[in-house]
């Protein structure tokens, strides 16, 4: 298997259905929260919609990147979202997350393998590798917080 279509595969892995390194993934905690559960807050923590979204943020720029674009995303605005005041908004986060989760995950494996060691649009990003596994890992970082304050909130 190409390097591309493992990163691919953990892309996948990480947000759409994969057990391997977390034992869970994105879709199995979202899916299972509804919009009150996925905005209420713990203290200074950020809420699970919250850290969604900012992961979703992150994935659908460097993806617009990976398509052709400009990378126009910027930490500060990583977090800065409207606020949530329904189901229907909450499902419509998540339905957009998975398309982009699996689109991101298509263009990967269709990216040229040589095109991975590569610099991503400036040398201070680094290598198309480096930025896809740093999505992948941004990612795990996030969903071990989301499972965290998940069970803390059930708890309650």
């Amino acid at each position: 298997m190409s390097i591309n279509q493992q990163l691919s595969n953990r892309i996948r892995e990480v947000i759409l259905n994969g057990t391997f390194i977390a034992n869970t993934n994105y879709k199995d905690q979202l899916t299972t929260c509804n919009w009150e559960l996925a905005t209420a807050k713990i203290g200074s923590l950020n809420t699970i919609a919250a850290l969604t979204q900012h992961i979703h943020y992150y994935l659908s720029g460097v993806m617009q990147a990976l398509e052709g674009g400009a990378l126009t995303i910027k930490d500060k605005y990583s977090y800065d979202f409207p606020e949530i005041k329904s189901e229907n908004v909450w499902e419509k986060i998540l339905m957009q997350l998975w398309k982009d989760a699996e689109k991101f995950a298509i263009l990967v494996e269709q990216l040229p393998e040589h095109k991975l060691n590569e610099t991503f649009l400036d040398e201070k990003y680094g290598t198309y590798q480096r930025n896809i596994e740093a999505i992948i890992e941004h990612s795990y970082y996030h969903l071990g917080q989301i499972v965290l304050i998940k069970k803390m909130l059930l708890k309650k």
